[in-house]
C-alpha cells in the first residue's frame, strides 16, 4: 500500500514539474516574439542656427533615447545644449552637444522625471539663447 501511494504521488509530482516546463516555454517563447520599438518623429529644426534635421525619440528597454538625424548640423556657438520642453511648459537643460576631444553627444538618454516631451531645442548654454526647435505632434511619453 505505501508503495502505490509512493508511485501516485511521483507520478503527481512528476506531471505538474512537466507542466510547469511547458509553462515556463511558453513564456519563454511569448517573451521572444516583443514588440518592435515605438519611434516618434519631429517636426524639421527651426531657428536663428539650428534648422536642419529632426529629432526622434524611441523607447527602448523602458528607456526613453532622444537622437537627431544625420543630416542635423551642430551650431558653431559656444555650448549648443539638449533641452526638452514638456507638454506643461517645463523646460529641461540637459547634455551639451560637444564634450571632450571632439565627441558629440547626438544621441542621449531621457532622465524618468521628465514626463512626456512637446519639444526639442537646441540652446546655447553661453549666451543663453535658443538655437533652434523641432516638435512633435502630440507629447510623447
Amino acid at each position: 500500500m505505501f508503495a502505490k501511494s509512493l508511485i501516485l504521488s511521483l507520478g503527481i509530482a512528476a506531471a505538474s514539474l512537466v507542466g510547469c516546463a511547458n509553462a515556463a516555454d511558453n513564456t519563454t517563447a511569448s517573451a521572444a516574439v516583443a514588440p518592435a520599438h515605438q519611434v516618434e518623429k519631429t517636426s524639421p529644426f527651426k531657428g536663428v542656427k539650428a534648422n536642419t534635421g529632426y529629432a526622434t525619440l524611441t523607447n527602448v528597454d523602458g528607456k526613453r533615447i532622444l537622437s537627431v538625424s544625420d543630416d542635423f548640423v551642430i551650431p558653431n556657438t559656444p555650448a549648443p545644449s539638449w533641452q526638452v520642453v514638456d507638454s506643461h511648459g517645463n523646460v529641461y537643460l540637459l547634455q551639451q552637444f560637444r564634450i571632450k576631444d571632439n565627441k558629440t553627444n547626438r544621441t542621449i538618454t531621457l532622465p524618468a522625471y521628465i514626463p512626456d516631451v512637446a519639444r526639442v531645442q537646441v540652446w546655447c548654454s553661453f549666451a543663453e539663447v535658443l538655437l533652434g526647435e523641432a516638435s512633435f505632434e502630440m507629447p510623447v511619453k
